[in-house]
């Protein structure tokens, strides 16, 4: 189990499964780093579930390796907890008793188990709730819940497939402390969600799942960098007469910012001057695109 920060490096490597005559994963490969957050990405059967529960130890792959700083992953001494898009906990039991239960299979003595799902509950501002039913509590805290049973016995690598999802806003803010807490403890913290701005605001490093295949991957800075960089986005007073400037080369965006397309990247600088000594600027930067853009991209066929 964690103990202070870890430093590991998380590697699915060619990896192919099939089941029947159907091939769901046909050579996946991806490495995500302690101490950061990793966004598994894709539509809806391009494999994601499968490659998670092939890490998770679920079910083997037919091929390939699931490694952990280069070894085959040890499911026995490399703790895992996941949160699942479709939630998995007893409505009639006790939220105690069933916390301690999952804590207990992942390995922990009962004593640690209760302390541990006991401080996970005050975190979450669950502590009320410890003797109540599941099925008593609204959508939002059975979600927290189950959040317990994936932290409460401190793994090393963290799944949270569709995390926010259900939460109101005051809830979603308190997730998203608790994430950064566990990045910051070195944890590998693995999102599989299709709000591409979690995944923006947490994500170091990115992969797209494509049927069955890896489209893309890499850093999420390196990945848009590597898209042409020749149009500014312009926040203005006075759009209309930037556009009168250029004239065909603008359009609004639904933001309001004004997207200028250059007619290459090296005119950057010397437009971006003039911009600024001709109108009153608010803001100049160079348009990357966002997430939802690569992934309609490389997700989108």
């Amino acid at each position: 189990m964690v103990k202070g920060v870890i430093t590991l490096i998380l590697e699915l490597r060619d990896i192919h499964k099939s089941f029947g005559e159907k091939k769901v994963l046909t050579g996946v490969s991806f490495k995500a780093e302690s101490g950061q957050a990793f966004g598994l990405l894709g539509r809806n059967g391009a494999g994601k579930t499968t490659s998670i529960r092939i890490l998770m130890g679920v079910f083997p792959a037919d091929s390939g390796d699931v490694l952990i700083d280069g070894r085959p992953i040890d499911h026995k001494r490399v703790g895992i907890g996941y949160l699942p898009e479709e939630r998995g906990l007893y409505p009639k039991k006790k939220i105690i008793d069933q916390l301690v239960y999952f804590a207990e299979l992942k390995g922990m003595k009962t004593a640690a188990a209760v302390k541990a799902c006991d401080r996970w509950l005050e975190r979450l501002g669950m502590s009320e709730y410890r003797n109540k039913r599941l099925d008593t509590l609204s959508k939002g805290n059975q979600q927290k819940i189950q959040l317990v049973t994936a932290l409460a016995h401190d793994p090393e690598i963290v799944i949270l497939d569709e995390p926010f999802s259900g939460l109101d806003p005051i809830n979603a803010m308190l997730l998203k402390d608790v994430v950064k807490e566990e990045i910051g403890r070195g944890k590998i913290v693995l999102f599989s969600s299709h709000q591409m701005g979690y995944i923006e605001e947490f994500c170091d490093s990115i992969a797209i799942i494509n049927h069955g295949l890896v489209a893309i991957t890499g850093k999420l800075y390196d990945i848009k960098r590597e898209y042409p960089r020749d149009r500014l986005a312009i926040r203005s007073t006075q759009p209309d007469r930037i556009s009168a400037a250029f004239p065909g080369q603008t359009e609004t965006l639904e933001n309001g910012e004004l997207l200028l397309k250059l007619g290459s990247p090296a005119e950057k600088m010397d437009v971006m001057r003039r911009l600024s000594e001709g109108f009153d600027i608010d803001e100049i930067r160079v348009f990357e695109p966002s997430l939802n853009d690569i992934f309609a991209q490389y997700a989108g066929n």
